[in-house]
């Protein structure tokens, strides 16, 4: 691998050029970087699931982790472990328990762990989701610590780093031929915190990024966790680790600098912890950006007329939408009270507009989403009484699992777009939609506390808790001139097209190489010191 300064890495960034798949390639072939990169994921990036035939069905995975991570990975082609989700999986024939993706013409390697029942309840559902993901989002849901789902959160994270190790040394892998014990992985989010550690005493000359898609909160909030040692010195174990933004960086500087004995250099985002040396950074994820996408999608005018024929909306009703996981993290439950509230200081717009939220069941063995998708359910058909008339209801809540090229054609017809996140690391769903509107027209309103806020200026930024100033703002967006519109639009697309999921990708192996580069150099005049 050529010794490389490191703002040569990047020079399609210094230029305002679009990261694209292609230029992505060309410059990680550039480099000459021959170690295998491996991702480490709870979620998979293709299940199969059966579809009333004798063969499986692939199904690609639409979670943010994904759309962030496998544009990387398939331009590395590397190898993605995960946890087996899909209701066919078991049927889909593997070799090593891994299977070429996408079969025909494979791009990288996906290696399936297979959990019991009893150690997704622990781990996934007990552990990750009742207790991290709530003290994590600071969205009113208390978090409950069980010691027995820790233990199954450990016994887990041990299983992930068995496969991570036998991959870092795969010979028959039919995608990447590195073998040398020195892997790049990836560990992705919070359900993996003490993997680093584990990989650090297996494989020592593996570099390890820990990417955090999700917040971290401020020390006190954190110190409620009585699981915080455990949890810290997992993720130490890490070379580096990211977050989405500057102030989940300072959060986590802060809550480590004030946990135990370690050294914290916040101004280079550096911690010392037992002699290793951990980088903290900044790295907001994104989605693809592809410029013969607009080749392939139905023009703007044919998906307005499909999604007005599939709600039966007559044409003079204009078309808000909201693409969100049923997660109380999502401010669904907000969002329709805000359009009550938009019909009752604007009435107006009632009967002329109609808001769809497209709502994909999530850990509906949980309470609390049970209780949560009672209470979207009863408030949506509590305003449809109160507003609606003859066939005519102001909110469509559509539940279940919709597909890219759904999504896409409601993002396509939509007059206003909605995400209303009360905490959030990113929220993608807000750079997809942008990246939908080649006409450069329709109008974001997002929430000031979803980590894109900061990304898409173009934007209309709410107090999700705020009824009042979010009515306002859909009001505002419903009757904002076309030109307004477009010069929005036009920002925002150049900065998703900018800082695409290439860009980021491309940004976090420009550090690794540099790591790498630096460690060398130490170890040399350390050599060198020693020898004198």
């Amino acid at each position: 691998m050529p010794s490389l300064a490191f703002a040569d890495m990047l020079p399609l960034a210094a230029d305002h050029v679009a990261w694209t798949r292609e230029s992505f390639t060309r410059w990680f072939r550039s480099l000459e970087f021959d170690e295998r990169i491996i991702v480490l994921s709870n979620r998979e990036p293709v299940c199969h699931e059966f579809n009333g035939s004798d063969a499986p069905l692939a199904v690609r995975g639409g979670s943010g982790v994904v759309n962030a991570v496998e544009p990387l990975i398939r331009a590395t082609s590397g190898v993605w472990v995960a946890a087996a989700g899909g209701s066919a999986d078991r049927l889909v024939p593997l070799e090593r328990d891994g299977l070429p993706v996408p079969s025909g013409a494979p791009e990288y390697r996906l290696r399936r762990v297979w959990l019991t029942p009893e150690e997704q309840q622990g781990y996934y559902a007990g552990c990750a989701n009742e207790a991290l993901w709530p003290l994590f989002h600071r969205a009113h849901v208390k978090p409950v610590f069980r010691s027995d789902d820790l233990s199954a959160y450990w016994s887990v994270n041990a299983r992930f780093a068995d496969a991570v190790c036998e991959e870092a040394t795969n010979v028959a892998s039919p995608t990447h031929a590195g073998t040398t014990g020195a892997p790049v992985v990836l560990v992705q989010d919070y359900h993996f915190a003490l993997v680093p550690v584990m990989l650090r005493e297996r494989l020592p000359r593996s570099t390890i990024v820990t990417f955090w898609h999700i917040p971290w909160v401020d020390w006190r909030t954190f110190q409620v966790c009585p699981w915080r040692d455990h949890l810290l010195e997992g993720l130490l174990g890490s070379d580096i680790i990211g977050f989405q933004t500057a102030a989940d960086c300072h959060n986590f500087l802060e809550t480590v600098a004030r946990w135990g004995e370690v050294h914290v250099d916040r101004e280079q985002g550096i911690v010392t912890y037992q002699r290793h040396r951990v980088r903290v950074r900044e790295y907001a994820a994104s989605v693809e950006w592809d410029p013969e996408r607009e080749r392939r999608t139905l023009p703007v005018w044919a998906c307005r007329a499909a999604v007005r024929r599939a709600l039966a909306l007559p044409a003079h009703i204009r078309l808000g939408v909201g693409v969100d996981r049923l997660d109380y993290t999502k401010g669904i439950e907000e969002k329709f009270l805000a359009v009550e509230r938009l019909f009752e200081c604007f009435p107006d717009i009632a009967g002329r507009f109609a808001f769809v939220q497209l709502a994909q069941p999530t850990r509906g063995a949980l309470p609390v989403y049970r209780d949560l998708r009672s209470r979207v359910r009863a408030t949506a058909d509590r305003i449809n009484r109160r507003f609606g008339e003859g066939d005519y209801r102001p909110i469509l809540l559509l539940e279940g699992n919709h597909g890219a090229d759904e999504i896409d054609r409601y993002f396509r017809a939509a007059d206003v777009c909605y995400v209303n996140s009360l905490h959030d690391g990113m929220n993608l769903v807000s750079k997809e939609f942008a990246r939908a509107r080649d006409d450069l027209r329709g109008v974001l309103v997002m929430s000031e506390f979803a980590g894109a806020a900061r990304d898409l200026p173009g934007a209309v930024l709410v107090n999700p808790y705020d009824l009042d100033e979010s009515a306002r703002a859909l009001a505002g967006a419903l009757g904002m001139p076309e030109q307004s519109q477009r010069e929005r639009m036009r920002q925002m697309r150049e900065n998703v097209a900018e800082f695409s999921a290439h860009r980021w990708g491309a940004r976090i192996l420009a550090d690794v190489i540099r790591l790498r580069q630096d460690d060398r150099h130490l170890g040399a005049t350390q050599a060198r010191m020693s020898a004198g």
